[in-house]
């Protein structure tokens, strides 16, 4: 069963009956929506029978989103009663949509069979997708723990151009899909679940998730890394009123308005150039005076017109109304504060690993798990691939190069522990 699309009257008709109903505010031009849809049908699924479960299309509807105040996408709107009583801004999770329900509705939890899996592998990116492909193929009984969609921070990349094989480049939503449905051609599973808990050290290891516990003789860690945050005390509060992380997923928010992206790496220009066909001005703030990104991208910004430089600069505060409304930039070499008038503030400044579950287990350098070539952790059985692992380069092909040699790794180690 999937989340179907509605139009105004069918919401009016939604609203004025008995159930509940919960809907997506959406577009498909925005990545982020695309990727929740798989999570989103599994709740029109799981919960049909108890809750509306639908959509709108805000490219189709626009008077009706700007009605229900829908300022960022994807925005999950909950209404009882023909009332709205609670929302969720771009859930990072089936189960952060099933809380979000259950502080309304009752949610029954079905725990998983104590089976034990060869390998259970958590993160669905490139790398987990990866190893979940090649376990398969060589006979192993392996299970993705993903907790929204396949595909990672991959699939928020409106254009990828440089994993081989794709000439004219290919969308990362796309490319994620193909992987993920490569490796459940030969035979491995996805679950959709938030991993809570892990037990690297126990026999079977232990991975507790919102779905119930999984046991595996081995364990793929692909939990990747997420945006990194300015770090400024009013940065939170202006996230969906003018802060934002991705442009494919929020730029048209901000058509024919002047914008700021933070950083000067590869990500940074990329969304640079992104905004640049959709925004009036696009500043580009960076700490030095010139551009850490690749060269290729140094030629394309300086033939676009509306896209500027604010060199040797920092960003010491945003100034905000109800939104943003200018950051307050300060010269690292000379020491002058001046205002910047905008709209949209885009930060691209790296990214930071997703460790909670096993800092306190594995060794870690610099918050990445430090682990070889060979992918192998400070814990025997235990597998490190992708963004979360401690090396020179993370890209897409790397990653998935990680993943084809944890299962190689696996395998060494299986064999010696049957």
């Amino acid at each position: 069963m999937k989340a179907k699309n509605i139009n105004p009257e069918q919401f009016d008709q939604l609203l004025a009956g008995n159930k509940p109903v919960l809907v997506d505010f959406w577009a498909p031009w925005c990545p982020y929506c695309v990727k929740i849809t798989e999570a989103y049908d599994a709740i029109a699924a799981q919960f049909g029978d108890q809750i509306e479960v639908v959509k709108v299309n805000i490219d189709d509807y626009e008077p009706l989103c700007d009605a229900q105040g829908v300022d960022v996408i994807p925005t999950l709107i909950l209404y009882q009663g023909g009332k709205a009583v609670d929302s969720i801004v771009a859930p990072e999770s089936k189960a952060a949509i099933e809380q979000f329900i259950g502080q309304t509705l009752q949610v029954k939890k079905q725990s998983a069979a104590a089976h034990v899996h060869d390998m259970l592998i958590v993160g669905g990116g490139p790398g987990g997708y990866t190893a979940a492909l090649y376990a398969a193929r060589a006979g192993l009984d392996a299970v993705v723990l993903e907790k929204l969609a396949a595909g990672g921070q991959m699939a928020l990349t409106e254009q990828i151009d440089n994993y081989p094989g794709f000439e004219n480049g290919i969308s990362g939503h796309a490319l994620a899909a193909s992987m993920k449905a490569q490796a459940h051609r030969f035979g491995a599973q996805t679950v959709s679940a938030l991993v809570t808990r892990m037990d690297l050290n126990a026999d079977p290891k232990v991975v507790e998730t919102s779905e119930g516990i999984f046991l595996g003789k081995t364990v793929v860690i692909a939990t990747g890394a997420n945006p990194r945050k300015l770090g400024l005390p009013e940065e939170d509060a202006l996230i969906g009123r003018g802060v934002a992380y991705c442009a494919s997923c929020d730029g048209m928010f901000f058509k024919g308005k002047d914008v700021v992206v933070i950083g000067g790496g590869d990500s940074a220009v990329t969304e640079a150039l992104q905004l640049s066909r959709i925004a009036r001005n696009v500043m580009i703030i960076h700490r030095r005076d010139t551009l850490r990104a690749t060269k290729v991208y140094h030629d394309q910004l300086m033939k676009i017109e509306n896209v500027h430089f604010a060199w040797d600069s920092v960003v010491e505060g945003i100034a905000h109304e109800e939104k943003v409304t200018g950051v307050r930039l300060r010269n690292v070499k000379t020491g002058e504060e001046s205002l910047l008038p905008c709209e949209g503030v885009f930060v691209s400044i790296g990214r930071e690993p997703v460790n909670a579950l096993f800092s306190d287990q594995l060794t870690l350098e610099g918050g990445y798990i430090a682990a070889g070539e060979s992918t192998e952790t400070s814990i025997p059985g235990v597998f490190a691939v992708g963004d979360i692992r401690q090396k020179a380069l993370r890209q897409v092909v790397t990653a998935v190069a990680d993943g084809a040699m944890a299962v190689h790794a696996a395998e060494a180690y299986l064999a010696a522990h049957n």
